[in-house]
């Protein structure tokens, strides 16, 4: 009987064997097969509220994002690669599932966890070994990254920015530049010529009205402050008499340094936050820029008349775009990032030249860059925030950040063809501005660069 018993077990284990096995590999890829099919139909739109899960968007109207514009992976020890992937890991739905969009959206959370990480990060011993690897500059940057609770030294006149008097109607953009306290020449240039504030008409005509269209325009500086002892003299008083005469100087308690220019982002989209509700458009650039104002008018004005623009003004900012750009590995270039303190591509953005982004966006970049520790380059930074609502800027060729291609500068109207061109001295600036008023009339309706040679040449 016991032989019979085992003879029947037996045959059952070889043949039910890999009977189970089938059916177990069976279930396997139909699960896996399941798990592919839903995430290449993942929709695009994701909650910016929400960690945002490796993978790249497909939809035709988005560039294509990598998995994360940092490294994921730890190898290599990168400081702000460490300190990110644990904010990130906070906001994980999968890991912190019981996270509420209230939690989110505190501002105290998300300072509470910038410094949480910071210390977490640096108190690791490979750390602070890696630390003193480091330039002087970037150490220096990596003391202060953690802070942005800056004082206001100097405030605007009126609200948000010189220029509010007598306006019938909310102002239409807002002309941010950031300048350092010696750099008066240029702020005067601008003044007096295409940073005027008030009225300003544009370049196009109103069918309706007969006349050029317009909008107001608001100023003001975005300045830190320098250091008297490495200047050898103390210049705050002169920039107090300036900000007495002219009322649009905004300047904070922070040390003005080129890595500390994110901090001027941050700081003025907070500012803005406060104080600029009504403000349709914010343009943010430097000091040596020459912009051409009544063009950029007609342009925004345009953008407000396409059909769902209301809807479109979320995640409106428009330059000149670089996308997939390393790191700089030069170690004598001002951009200078060692692989110590990040790895990874940098994602898309707009040259911090000039770049024009709306009112709604200015609020949403202020929320989410609570969430994402300071990087040293500013233009970085605000990608890296775009990344994060899940959008990106889009690419004008009327915004010349790396000046005229070839001779086209030496062309009649070329001026009149652009919307910005960097970099211009205060000289310059000046006469760039009276011969483009003296072309007005001759040039008046010439259109704006185009995307290739060959559609600028149908158009002319």
């Amino acid at each position: 009987m016991a032989r019979c018993y085992c003879r029947w077990r037996n045959l059952l284990i070889c043949v039910c064997g890999p009977c189970i096995c089938l059916a177990l590999l069976f279930i396997y890829v139909a699960v896996m097969l399941c798990l592919s099919l839903n995430s290449t139909g993942m929709p695009t739109v994701l909650n910016p509220l929400h960690f945002v899960a490796s993978g790249t968007f497909s939809n035709g109207s988005f560039a294509p994002l990598p998995k994360t514009f940092w490294e994921f992976h730890l190898h290599g020890n990168a400081f702000w690669n460490r300190l990110q992937l644990a904010i990130d890991r906070h906001f994980n739905p999968i890991l912190r599932s019981k996270n509420t969009k209230k939690g989110f959206e505190s501002s105290i959370v998300n300072d509470s966890l910038l410094r949480q990480s910071f210390s977490e990060v640096t108190n690791l011993d490979s750390t602070r070994r890696d630390f003193y690897k480091l330039p002087e500059l970037m150490r220096d940057f990596v003391v202060h990254m953690n802070r942005r609770d800056y004082p206001v030294l100097l405030h605007p006149d009126a609200v948000c920015g010189a220029g509010a008097k007598d306006e019938r109607e909310p102002p239409l953009l807002l002309l941010a530049i950031k300048t350092t306290e010696l750099n008066f020449k240029n702020r005067q240039a601008i003044r007096r010529t295409w940073g005027q504030e008030g009225w300003v008409a544009g370049q196009r005509r109103n069918s309706s009205r007969g006349k050029a269209d317009g909008g107001y325009v608001r100023r003001v500086f975005l300045l830190g402050k320098e250091n008297p002892q490495e200047l050898g003299v103390d210049v705050s008083h002169l920039l107090q008499l300036e900000s007495k005469r002219y009322g649009d100087i905004l300047q904070w308690d922070f040390s003005d340094t080129f890595f500390n220019l994110t901090l001027k982002d941050v700081l003025f989209w907070s500012w803005f936050s406060d104080v600029c509700d009504q403000t349709r458009f914010v343009f943010k650039g430097d000091d040596d820029v020459f912009v051409n104002t009544p063009r950029m008018i007609s342009f925004l004005q345009d953008q407000l008349r396409k059909p769902q623009a209301d809807k479109a003004m979320n995640d409106f900012m428009v330059g000149d775009v670089i996308g997939a750009a390393l790191p700089n590995r030069v170690d004598k270039s001002k951009y200078f990032v060692p692989d110590s303190f990040y790895k990874g591509i940098y994602p898309t953005y707009a040259g911090g030249g000039g770049v024009v982004y709306s009112g709604l966006l200015a609020k949403r970049l202020h929320n989410v860059s609570k969430r994402i520790h300071l990087f040293p380059i500013d233009d970085v930074f605000v990608g890296m925030c775009m990344v994060r609502l899940n959008t990106h800027p889009i690419h004008h060729p009327a915004f010349l950040t790396f000046d005229f291609p070839d001779k086209d500068e030496e062309k009649l109207c070329a001026y009149h063809r652009i919307l910005l061109v960097h970099k211009r001295s205060p000289t310059q600036m000046v006469k760039l501005w009276a011969d483009m008023k003296k072309r007005q009339i001759r040039c008046w309706g010439v259109p704006l660069r185009a995307a290739n040679k060959k559609e600028n040449k149908k158009k002319l």
